[in-house]
């Protein structure tokens, strides 16, 4: 299976715009991280760069690779945040379940020793002290690939530390979802449509940690209330992030089918008083450290 999130046609400046959110995890799990400042790092599933540059003003000793399989995802992030203004930063291209076909292409080095050798091409194989990502991997179906790549690049007694989605997770935007992707308005769109999300439990990754490499330090599922703006900010959380689906249904229709979406959940679960939609999610949250 082709890792879904390369193949949908995001739109980063969008994703940027509503990823509020997304960015708050992140800032709870980089708070976790207790960096020193010399770390070289490597984010995997960097979307529209904005936490990996955050990560990089945080080691000015130090240095950030931010990847991502989405092309668009890391022009966006060249574009925004160009070498010329964050010297310790690089963003890549690639798919998760690949992490080791980094190896040779960059090196995580601060920014006074980033030497290039013959060629243009930067030295021999990176080794990164951490190996961070916040709500990527469940977009890829085999996460065995990712923690062996992420053991190949990182060093011993390297650090993983990731929050993705985990089993269960947004259970009530499915029941929102599934009954209107039924109705004859739209079934024709996802006859066949295969899970495009994978959420994993901490069984799993009790199993797959230890194969590649990993004493494991914690995994379990966190449960966690994510809040929107009312009914236009509930739906542009699903049109950033939900593209599986919307991406499914023809572009003058996609409009129609949100409102659609938007207005079945907000039909059980209505904003606050203060105008907040409550979206329940459940994180897997993973800390490991390399043997």
């Amino acid at each position: 299976m082709k890792y879904a999130a390369a193949n949908l046609a995001w739109n980063p400046a969008d994703y940027a715009a509503n990823s509020a959110v997304q960015l708050s995890w992140a800032r709870e799990l980089l708070g976790r991280l207790h960096l020193r400042g010399d770390e070289h790092l490597l984010d995997v599933g960097c979307g529209d760069g904005k936490i990996t540059a955050e990560i990089a003003r945080a080691l000015p000793r130090g240095a950030v690779v931010g990847m991502d399989a989405s092309a668009e995802m890391i022009a966006f992030a060249r574009k925004m945040f160009p070498v010329s203004r964050h010297s310790n930063l690089d963003f890549q291209v690639c798919d998760a379940r690949e992490i080791e076909t980094l190896v040779g292409r960059v090196t995580p080095c601060a920014p006074d020793a980033r030497q290039p050798r013959a060629g243009g091409q930067k030295t021999a194989r990176p080794t990164f002290d951490v190996v961070f990502s916040n709500a990527a991997l469940h977009w890829v179906d085999d996460h065995e690939a990712i923690l062996h790549g992420a053991a190949a690049c990182l060093k011993p007694g390297g650090r993983l530390v990731v929050s993705c989605g985990g089993k269960a997770n947004a259970h009530e935007v499915f029941l929102a979802l599934r009954p209107e992707m039924r109705l004859k308005r739209w079934r024709a769109y996802f006859r066949q449509m295969p899970m495009p999300y994978h959420f994993y439990s901490p069984a799993d990754y009790e199993k797959w940690l230890p194969r590649a490499g990993f004493k494991i330090q914690k995994v379990e599922l966190a449960p966690k209330a994510a809040l929107y703006d009312g009914a236009a900010g509930l739906a542009a959380w699903l049109r950033t992030t939900w593209l599986p689906f919307t991406q499914r249904v023809p572009a003058a229709l996609r409009e129609e089918f949100l409102t659609a979406v938007t207005h079945r959940y907000l039909s059980v679960h209505p904003p606050d008083a203060a105008g907040q939609v409550h979206v329940r999610m459940v994180r897997l949250e993973i800390q490991a450290e390399k043997i």
